[in-house]
């Protein structure tokens, strides 16, 4: 099907074989933009080209808003008995059972999250098949108020650091507040030696540039900085995944940049929507096509920043 022509409407729609049964797809979610459900079903089947292959096999945790963003909504990892048979689902443990997640690997499943009022995809940093190793490491850039000037300031470090580490950073707009720097590496170690590394790495940072950065999880104690949070990176966690809609007016979206964009005095952290992400596209490839491509192994940083650090 061709989502961008396709018009929303209740009732049965067949995507690539499997049948979404929608309903109230003129329930407004984002009242401020006047955005429906259907506009939401309708971006997700749109993006789904670009956004699939960031989320492939990633256990996601959903964000839902099933009355709109002006109501209190809710966060689901477990997948109901009453989704499809067709969804994919990974059962993974957590400390006192057992989870079954959703695998958002076909534009069908996005469509169906879409339908139960699932606005934001959260995902983990490893897939599936080797859960406890991840391939992504995520540094979470939270500005101390809305000054974004700041935040850009310390993507600017982070990546400077990474990569005189040997890594590669890729940069993200949040949708929100902040930017996510995530870097891919090779699944060659577990959750807790790529956040042992992380954690050195922002420690590192914030020795460097005292009075920008601070790795103090107290706000209180941040004052007027820039928080390196690396608390994502464990078993279990997750950050908002590439295209994923954010439950903000205006219907923001987490979007991939290129580093040279930073230089561009109109960046906000939701500066692209629902409503204009594919005019970006359109003239703009994905940042992020070639993300696996530049994947190594975290050993690789740390022996780096042992011998900077000595």
């Amino acid at each position: 099907m061709n989502a961008a022509r396709t018009r929303i409407r209740n009732g049965p729609l067949v995507v690539d074989g499997h049948e979404v049964e929608l309903s109230n797809v003129d329930r407004v979610l984002f009242p401020e933009a006047g955005l429906t459900k259907g506009d939401l079903i309708g971006y997700y089947l749109r993006v789904a080209p670009v956004l699939l292959p960031h989320v492939r096999d990633r256990p996601v945790s959903m964000q839902r808003y099933p009355a709109g963003i002006e109501s209190e909504g809710f966060f689901q990892k477990n997948a109901p008995d009453y989704f499809p048979d067709w969804i994919e689902r990974a059962r993974l443990a957590k400390q006192d059972g057992e989870v079954d997640y959703v695998l958002a690997n076909h534009p069908a499943t996005l469509a169906y999250l879409a339908n139960q009022g699932t606005l934001t995809l959260h995902v983990g940093l490893s897939r599936a098949d080797r859960i406890d190793c991840p391939d992504r490491l995520v540094f979470d850039l939270d500005p101390p108020g809305s000054d974004f000037a700041r935040v850009k300031a310390a993507a600017r470090h982070v990546r400077g650091l990474l990569e005189a580490l040997g890594l590669v950073p890729f940069l993200q707009t949040t949708g929100s507040r902040g930017l996510h720097v995530w870097v891919p590496l090779d699944r060659s170690v577990d959750f807790e030696r790529v956040r042992e590394v992380a954690r050195s790495i922002a420690e590192a940072l914030a020795r460097r540039h005292p009075g920008e950065l601070t790795i103090e999880q107290r706000k209180k104690a941040r004052g007027d900085r820039v928080y390196l949070d690396v608390m994502r990176n464990a078993y279990g966690q997750t950050a908002v995944a590439p295209y994923t809609v954010r439950a903000r007016p205006g219907a923001p979206v987490a979007t991939p940049l290129d580093w040279s964009e930073l230089d561009d005095a109109g960046l906000a952290p939701d500066r692209y929507t629902i409503s204009n992400i594919f005019r970006r596209l359109a003239r703009k490839n994905d940042p992020w096509r070639e993300i696996d491509r530049h994947a190594v192994s975290i050993e690789t940083a740390a022996g780096r920043l042992r011998e900077i650090s000595n």
